[in-house]
């Protein structure tokens, strides 16, 4: 089998970024998708607004017209529809690219594809047997705790009373 495109190989190489602003996809929009689609506006691949570009977050609006604010009591702030729409594209080529990808892949080893995933799935067992043994007991001790707690609040229950009586015969 020959190697991989070289857009498959740099999708799965590390870049070192990890950018902490504003997201779109869970993607950077202030250093990953305004930098790309000024480049794809200036190579003639988009054509998207100046003003979507320069003030791609908005501020949202009711039906009625006035500001809308979540449920927190902040503001909401939207990415405008023209931006959201044309990373909507580029998620869905990726998806359909990666999808081809894999269709390629496996038609041409089909056999090395099927040994791949019986590989995926042995070594992923333990683990799976690992998490569930790990959940089967946390929610038995959280069961256990939960009775515990309610014996104890019946016992306080039950001396409450006691209590009560010794204090009216003082």
């Amino acid at each position: 089998m020959e190697n991989s495109p070289d857009y498959i190989k740099a999708l799965l190489k590390p870049n070192g970024s990890k950018p902490k602003g504003r997201k779109v996809w869970s993607i950077d929009l202030e250093s990953v998708w305004l930098p790309f689609f000024n480049a794809t506006n200036l190579m003639g691949d988009t054509a998207i607004s100046h003003d979507a570009l320069g003030a791609p977050l908005r501020l949202a609006y009711d039906a009625d017209g006035s500001v809308k604010f979540g449920k927190t009591g902040r503001p909401v702030i939207r990415v405008i529809k023209e931006l959201a729409d044309s990373v909507r594209l580029v998620r869905e080529n990726l998806m359909a690219g990666l999808m081809a990808f894999t269709h390629e892949v496996v038609t041409s080893d089909p056999d090395g594809y099927k040994a791949q995933i019986e590989a995926n799935m042995e070594a992923g067992q333990p683990i799976m047997a690992k998490d569930s043994q790990a959940l089967s007991d946390a929610i038995l001790a959280q069961a256990e705790a939960l009775v515990d707690a309610e014996r104890r609040k019946a016992k306080a229950k039950a001396k409450a009373p006691e209590a009560d009586k010794e204090a009216v015969t003082v």
